[in-house]
């Protein structure tokens, strides 16, 4: 298989996962909550233009809308057909005109360059390839002075799926981290840098929180069935090897128990960054 058969057959993963899990924003407050608190980082303005990358079920392309009014618009653009339906259905429930969602690959989608003021991607940095090129992509559809506002996962955040990563490699497989990018500060101002951007604000905030080990083992099925894991781990496996990195999984969760439970750090970033004025 080359290159190019893998990175497609990846992205269709990534869009059937989200295709069975068009119910995510109902799964408590966590990703309703981080939508909000990155949309409160930009400063969005009524009559702005607005373009929310992975925007899934419109959670942050929802509130935007609300804000920039008629007269301004938001674009949604998601790979997932099912997010985009359940979006186009609170969409309609709120009575909102004012939103464009596209299914179409952030990589290669065609948009007009200077034509936005704010940018965001909440929680969908880890999902997308190649985020230095794609940055600078991002860049340019940005008017000058326009922000970006994006989510980034910390590299404490997620015991289990370092876990994960530690497992993989006693096969010989390099598993990426969901933080490999932006696992520390230092790494999200360097990221919005390269990619061209000046006054970098980056802010963290813990969603982490005790696990019973029970619900730490639960996590397995979550992990091998997301498409980071899959392909670069699961597909890799017969049955019998992929039960046996599984034994290894819940023994070193026994380790990490406590009074309290398993604690599951879940640190993240807000990253903005803006665009500079042409001089």
């Amino acid at each position: 298989m080359n290159n190019s058969q893998i990175h497609n057959d990846y992205k269709q993963q990534i869009a059937d996962y989200f295709n069975r899990r068009t119910n995510y924003d109902q799964e408590g407050d966590f990703h309703p909550l981080v939508a909000h608190h990155l949309i409160q980082c930009a400063d969005i303005q009524p009559g702005q233009h607005i373009l929310d990358i992975a925007t899934g079920t419109g959670l942050v392309a929802i509130e935007a809308a609300q804000i920039v009014g008629n007269s301004g618009s938001v674009v949604g653009v998601d790979l997932s057909e099912g997010m985009l339906r359940r979006s186009h259905s609170k969409i309609a429930a709120a009575g909102l005109t004012n939103i464009e969602l596209k299914q179409a690959d952030i990589e290669t989608i065609q948009l007009p360059d200077n034509s936005f003021d704010r940018i965001f991607c909440c929680c969908g940095i880890p999902y997308i390839p190649n985020i230095p090129t794609n940055l600078r992509r991002w860049h340019g559809f940005l008017k000058p002075g326009g922000i970006i506002a994006l989510t980034g996962v910390a590299e404490t955040a997620s015991i289990f799926s370092n876990l994960l990563i530690k497992i993989a490699t006693n096969y010989g497989l390099e598993l990426p981290s969901w933080s490999e990018v932006t696992g520390t500060q230092k790494k999200c101002k360097n990221l919005l840098q390269t990619a061209g951007f000046e006054q970098i604000q980056i802010t963290d905030e813990q969603f982490g929180h005790y696990l019973s080990l029970e619900s730490a083992q639960n996590l397995w099925e979550m992990f091998i069935n997301n498409p980071l894991t899959h392909i670069n781990f699961v597909q890799h496996f017969n049955c019998e090897q992929l039960n046996a990195a599984q034994a290894q999984y819940f023994s070193h969760l026994e380790t990490l128990v406590t009074e309290q439970g398993i604690w599951n750090d879940l640190t993240l970033y807000y990253m903005v960054g803006h665009k500079p004025i042409d001089r």
